[in-house]
C-alpha cells in the first residue's frame, strides 16, 4: 500500500480538486510539500469524504461547479480558493491528466498572491442564468431577423434594421406581392 494511500489526517495542510462531471480527483499535501492523499471520489461522495478529512485550505479550478462545491466545503470548515483556470496552468507537472491538474491546483492555492475568484451566491448564479439565457435569445432573435431580411433582399425587397421596422412592414409587404410569393 502506498504512502498516499494511507492517510495520516493530521498531515494535511492542502487538497486540491480537479472537478468533473461525475469524478472529482483529489491530492493533498503535509506541510513539508509530500503528497500524502490522492483518491478519485464521485459528486455524490464530495460531503462524506471531506467530513473525514482535516480542516484545511482547498484549491478548486473556477469552473461550472466551482462555487458550488466551494459553499459546500465552506458550510464544512474548510477554506475553499477558486482559482483561474490560467493560473493553475505553470503549476501542473508532466502529462495532463486529472491528478496532475489536481496536484497543480494544489500547489497554485497555497500562493499568497494569487488572484482567486469570489465565491458566487446561489442567487448571483441564478441571475447570471438568467442573463446568459437571456442573451442567447436576444441572439437568437437578432439573427432570426436578419435572414428573414437577407430573404426580402433577395427578392428586391428593402426593411430597415430592427425587430419593429420588420413587424410594421412584413405582413404589408406579404400582402402586397402575395402573387409573386410560393405557397410552399
Amino acid at each position: 500500500m502506498s504512502r498516499a494511500s494511507r492517510l495520516n489526517p493530521t498531515e494535511l495542510s492542502v487538497i486540491g480538486i480537479d472537478i468533473g462531471k461525475d469524478v472529482f480527483h483529489i491530492i493533498g499535501f503535509d506541510p513539508s510539500g509530500t503528497i500524502v492523499l490522492r483518491r478519485k471520489i464521485k459528486r455524490m461522495a464530495l460531503v462524506a469524504t471531506f467530513e473525514k478529512l482535516p480542516r484545511c485550505i482547498v484549491g478548486l479550478e473556477a469552473c461550472l461547479s466551482a462555487h458550488f462545491v466551494s459553499r459546500t466545503l465552506r458550510q464544512l470548515g474548510f477554506e475553499p480558493r477558486i482559482i483561474p483556470a490560467k493560473y493553475t496552468k505553470p503549476f501542473v507537472k508532466g502529462q495532463k491528466n486529472d491528478y496532475n491538474d489536481a496536484e497543480g491546483i494544489a500547489e497554485a492555492a497555497l500562493r499568497p498572491n494569487l488572484k482567486l475568484v469570489s465565491e458566487k451566491t446561489q442567487d448571483q448564479l441564478d441571475l447570471q442564468a438568467l442573463h446568459r439565457v437571456r442573451s442567447r435569445l436576444v441572439s437568437r432573435r437578432t439573427a432570426t431577423i436578419n435572414q428573414i431580411r437577407a430573404f426580402l433582399i433577395e427578392q428586391g425587397i428593402t426593411v430597415r434594421r430592427g425587430a419593429r421596422a420588420l413587424r410594421n412592414s412584413l405582413f404589408a409587404i406579404l400582402k402586397e406581392r402575395k402573387d409573386e410569393i410560393s405557397h410552399a
